[in-house]
């Protein structure tokens, strides 16, 4: 019978420092890991270099964790720290202008400011781009929260346990976010200046 990923025997191989069981630790969790590493990841950093944060951050916490929540829940809580805390270190957030953004991107922004419904599938890609750069200028936490909530279609349930607030806060948060936002491509559509 095979081993389960994260049962106690493993977890205590890993903590009395047997390599074959980190290893076979990382191996199972790298693809959770580095889903959520580029899913927050900061500008100019590779999310391998990241991730390997995060698995330290696991090595060096293992003996902390209790088994209150299952094993995955507690490094994807790890590693969405991780990602916040790299993000805070970004002090300045860059303004977004309407001449930073390449040609797709403020063809996408056209048809978002016209509310244009239909998006062609081949302009997806651009629409995506535009996203993450206008999230990009929100502040790390809400910026979490709305990729959580409306990139990865968590819901606010989810959101609340990944990010340890309550659901109340990430309600708050998500509407605050979201009016940020408008108002970003508000005075982002201000700085094009004439046809």
């Amino acid at each position: 019978m095979a081993e389960e990923p994260f049962d106690n025997a493993r977890l205590q191989r890993v903590k009395e420092n047997d390599p074959e069981a980190a290893q076979e630790l990382v191996r199972d969790l790298f693809p959770l890991v580095m889903r959520i590493v580029r899913g927050h990841l900061p500008r100019r950093m590779d999310p391998e270099d990241l991730a390997q944060i995060v698995f330290v951050k696991v090595f060096q916490k293992i003996d902390q964790y209790n088994a209150d929540a299952p094993f995955p829940h507690w490094v994807s809580r790890i590693a969405v720290n991780t990602c916040l805390n790299e993000l805070r270190s970004e002090k300045a957030r860059p303004e977004l202008r309407w001449a930073d953004l390449g040609e797709e991107q403020a063809e996408a922004l056209e048809r978002v400011l016209e509310r244009s419904n239909e998006t062609p599938v081949d302009e997806q890609v651009a629409t995506r781009d535009l996203a993450q750069r206008l999230l990009e200028t929100l502040p790390p936490r809400d910026r979490l929260i709305l990729t959580l909530l409306d990139l990865e279609e968590r819901t606010v349930a989810e959101t609340a346990a990944v990010t340890g607030s309550p659901e109340a806060v990430i309600k708050v948060r998500a509407f605050r976010a979201r009016r940020k936002l408008r108002k970003e491509l508000e005075r982002l559509e201000k700085t094009k200046g004439p046809k």
